[in-house]
């Protein structure tokens, strides 16, 4: 029912929320957390069941419920009951993610399993409840739009200029959503009111057991407190209307005697879920204040902005196991293999969507929180490359023993570097691919051919043949063995593959009576590790296959290394004597200065860098030197090592950085490919030095107004400060996912990376490293609330080594006059976080090896594709145009049928199909799904 504003002078509605805020891990691990929530959903069941009054909001996340239910499996009836009743609100999301540290896609899956789960249920919240994200990403309202969901509720992140309950939240494509955004205390704005005479207002809600005072002393304090609460709330409501009373905290449940406090308050108070709630206010945005793209404002709450690099390995975990499952995994399935490996597949998800939790891939829980998130991470990119292992070995089943397959991820023809192993009897091998062509390549190794030769007395040859495990013996497949009894010598030949019968019986058979000293000899046949430059097209599958070479097969735009300079016609970079790079590009620009290492101190937390008062910044190395790697022509490198002095630690006491230093060695290898228009950079060095901060240094081109980072379908643009007003500092340290770009150079990443825009926009910065010792402190130099235990994390230093890599790229204006890149870049960074995937063959070695094949193209300025994967007997492919500019989408493939879905799978408009090909008109920024028919 639609409650009405109030009139002039009358009292607004209180509509209480009961719920909870449920971590599912954070500083306690997932299973130490989930006891205390069977104790307290067990709680809050009994009184539902007591009392038809209660109503209760489970945070908007299905796991608190898929977790509960997995120890209480007899009540999975009685919860789907309450939620037909409307009395227990669950769903949309499956966890509650940081939108920042995951793919867009993960998001999008994220909705789409916590939907499904709630629907099982009875029915999915629909509201985007987003109660405690460390800020929000711009593409959210076209998100929660395209899955049918009209409301958005947050609280972090919301700008200044915000002086009312709702705005307007709009995205990069023009969709707008009706925002709430919950004033005067975010998701436990009115736990104060149902507090008990004398409890500490940083307890939130009480436990259900209703301890404390009684029901007579509590309610004659609700009516002041709830007038207080009317008062307080007033100026946020300009044009009246029910007030919205999030009533709970974090792992806490209402008070027993709720529902007899609300209703002895009197009419002007009344339980209900977040679901309530919002079916009586209007979807409409009309006159609402309209704050477009992503919501990072530190004006009214605490984000948190250390998250973003604090225990920067679970970045690294989660993004890779992203890709190998959403661009590997599921379009080789979709595409190339016959089976099913749906049940893999949304295992991986469920993991990959798991570990996304705002208390999870951020890094900010306990060590034993930490570890369990890395596992769960792995385990998901083990699942991803079992897929990819599964299809890919059928398709090589008719690859012939000693070629390759090779998978093209990317939904374009590509030309792209591949490493193999390939026999190599006479010198320098040759490649063909399937359809004949020759392949260009270079040796990057040599493998050694006598794996082992020793003497063994005769009674030790049984024990020497222990070695062999079905025909594998030194990693290698046994293809020939030899019994001398004149020399007394027992020699193995061994390969990659082998495709002729063994049977160790006759080995020990030929030995029968042996006596005396017998030579053992292991002897490999001759192979190298090569790179080959290869043609795949769009989201397909060639093969290369060795040869012998009628001569060296020419490299348009070969790569040279000499004298420390790489250069490939695209890019020429330098090896400066201080260790750092200069850069030049065909056009004669010229940037110096390029990776150079700073380290500071960090005395702050997981979730706030806080550098000490009296900071030592290191910047200047003790030495360097440069070791030449491979000279070209498809790929040259160099490895620049520099030895630092850092301060071991911090002093706390003294808030400056230790007197104790740790000589580090940092070795930064530069790597120039054919073809690529990018310097690749990978930093490796051993963290001993603790409380500190690591970042790379990029000078700019151009003095830069603003930056550019790619994320979560979309390119955002940021200014150099971020705004501030709460009890934080405003620091104007961002988040990049595929890319940053500023001031003509932009920096290719391949998971969420933290960078500032520093010295007045002449400069970028990336943190490779920050090493903190404590979840929480009390006392943060740059936020003045604690933001959670100050638990000591002595893993959060992340001891050990640490490796960084990316790729950096100038390059020019979309258009004259502006900084913000053009699809070069888009191009360059899909490239570069998506290697083509090998596989050896094992067919018979006489088979012709298969000609290339497409599987489908998706071409358009801007259109980047971000899944591909089999759904409900389609292929389904997401898109979104990255562009300021109106584009087309162009589909090939083979396919018959071509419609629009939502995010939920639901038919929109079908698309014309003509021979094979489908094209599909976007907005700006807009999110697209697409579904094929094969």
């Amino acid at each position: 029912m639609r409650v009405e504003a109030a009139g002039q002078g009358e009292a607004p509605e209180i509509v209480v929320v009961p719920h909870t805020h449920w971590d599912r891990e954070w500083y306690l691990p997932f299973q130490r957390f989930r006891l205390r929530l069977v104790s307290l959903l067990d709680g809050v069941l009994d009184h539902m069941d007591a009392d038809p009054r209660w109503r209760f909001t489970l945070d908007g996340q299905m796991a608190a419920v898929d977790d509960y239910l997995e120890i209480r499996p007899e009540r999975r009836a009685r919860v789907a009951a309450l939620v037909a009743e409307g009395r227990l609100a669950v769903g949309p999301w499956q966890i509650l993610h940081d939108e920042f540290l995951c793919s867009g896609e993960n998001i999008v899956r994220n909705l789409e399993l916590g939907m499904r789960r709630a629907e099982e249920l009875g029915a999915a919240m629909m509201v985007g409840y987003l109660p405690d994200q460390f800020g929000h990403c711009a593409q959210m309202p076209q998100i929660l739009r395209l899955a049918g969901i009209e409301h958005a509720c947050v609280w972090r992140g919301v700008p200044g200029r915000v002086q009312t309950h709702a705005f307007a939240w709009e995205a990069p494509d023009g969709t707008s959503i009706r925002t709430q955004y919950l004033p005067e205390g975010g998701y436990g704005n009115a736990a104060s009111m149902f507090e008990e005479f004398g409890d500490g207002p940083s307890s939130g809600a009480r436990p259900l057991d209703g301890g404390g005072r009684g029901l007579e002393d509590g309610a004659s304090l609700l009516p002041d407190r709830a007038a207080g609460f009317a008062a307080a709330m007033a100026r946020w409501y300009p044009r009246g209307g029910p007030l919205l009373a999030m009533y709970g905290a974090d792992h806490t449940a209402p008070a027993a005697d709720l529902a007899d406090r609300i209703s002895g308050a009197g009419p002007g108070m009344r339980l209900d879920t977040l679901a309530g709630y919002f079916a009586g206010e209007p979807v409409s945005v009309d006159g609402l204040p309209r704050v477009r793209g992503e919501l990072r404002s530190h004006a009214r709450a605490n984000i948190l902005p250390g998250v973003i690099s604090a225990r920067v390995r679970l970045k690294q975990l989660l993004g890779r196991a992203e890709r190998i499952v959403e661009r590997y995994a599921e379009p080789l399935t979709a595409l190339w293999y016959a089976g099913d490996a749906r049940i893999f597949l949304d295992l991986a998800w469920r993991r990959l969507i798991e570990t996304s939790c705002h208390d999870s891939v951020t890094g900010c829980g306990s060590d034993e929180t930490a570890e369990q998130v890395a596992a769960h991470m792995a385990e998901a990119e083990q699942l991803g490359r079992a897929v990819c292992d599964l299809v890919t070995a059928e398709r090589a089943a008719s690859v012939p023993l000693g070629s390759h397959l090779v998978f093209n991820p990317t939904p374009v023809p590509r030309t792209g570097l591949i490493t193999v192993d390939v026999p190599a009897p006479d010198g320098e091998p040759g490649l063909v691919t399937g359809d004949g062509r020759p392949v260009p390549v270079q040796t990057l190794d040599i493998a050694p051919t006598v794996l082992d030769d020793a003497v063994h007395p005769a009674s030790d040859l049984p024990i020497v043949l222990e070695r062999i495990y079905g025909r594998v013996l030194f990693g290698q497949e046994i293809r020939d063995w030899t019994v001398s009894r004149d020399d007394r010598t027992l020699a193995f030949h061994v390969t990659s593959r082998a495709d002729v019968p063994f049977d160790i019986g006759d080995v020990r058979e030929a030995l029968r009576g042996a006596a005396g000293e017998w030579r053992v000899r292991i002897l490999a046949d001759p192979r190298r590790t090569v790179a080959a430059l290869v043609d795949v097209p769009a989201l397909g599958l060639t093969t290369v296959t060795p040869t012998t070479p009628d001569g060296p097969v020419g490299v348009d735009g070969p790569v040279t290394a000499a004298e420390n300079v790489l250069d490939n016609g695209l890019l020429r970079a330098e090896i400066q004597e201080d260790g750092t790079l200069g850069l030049r590009t065909p056009s004669g620009e010229v940037t110096t200065g390029l990776g150079r290492i700073v380290d500071g101190g960090d005395l702050g937390d997981s979730y706030n860098h806080a550098p000490p008062a009296a900071d030592r910044l290191i910047e200047t190395p003790l030495s360097v030197h440069v070791e030449p790697v491979w000279d070209g022509p498809l790929l040259a490198a160099y490895d620049i090592v520099r030895t630092y002095r850092w301060p071991a630690s911090g002093d706390f006491d003294g808030d400056a950085r230790s007197a104790a230093e740790e000589d580090v060695t940092v070795t930064t290898r530069a790597e120039l490919r054919a073809g690529e228009p990018f310097l690749r950079l990978r930093v490796t060095f051993d963290n001993r030095c603790e409380d500190h901060r690591v970042r790379l240094h990029l000078p700019l081109p151009h003095q830069a107004a603003s930056s550019f980072a790619e994320g979560q379908f979309t390119i955002t643009e940021r200014g150099l400060t971020a705004e501030g007003g709460f009890g934080e500092r405003p620091v104007p340290t961002y988040p990049a996912s595929g890319f940053v770009a500023a001031g003509g150079l932009a920096v290719l990443v391949e998971h969420a990376t933290e960078y500032e825009i520093t010295d007045g926009g002449r400069e970028l910065a990336l943190t490779l490293l920050r090493s903190i010792g404590h979840l929480s402190r009390d006392h943060n130099a740059y936020r003045d609330q604690p933001a959670g235990p100050q638990l000591p994390t002595p893993q959060a230093q992340c001891p050990g080594t640490r490796t960084a890599t990316f790729a950096i790229m100038p390059y020019a204006a979309q258009r004259p006059g502006t900084e913000r890149p053009g699809t070069d870049v888009l191009r360059a960074a899909e490239a570069y976080r998506h290697d083509l995937l090998t596989a050896a063959g094992y067919g018979p070695a006489t088979a012709p090896p298969p000609p290339p094949r497409e599987g489908v193209a998706i071409s358009g300025d801007g259109v980047v594709m971000t899944s591909l994967r089999s759904r409900d007997g389609w292929i389904e492919t997401r898109m979104v145009a990255q562009s300021d500019e109106p584009t087309t989408a162009v589909l090939r493939g083979p396919f018959t049928e071509a419609t629009r879905v939502d995010l939920r799978g639901r038919p929109g408009l079908p698309i014309d199909v003509h021979d094979g090909t489908a094209a599909l008109a976007l907005r700006p920024w807009e999110i697209a799904t697409v579904r094929l028919r094969p």
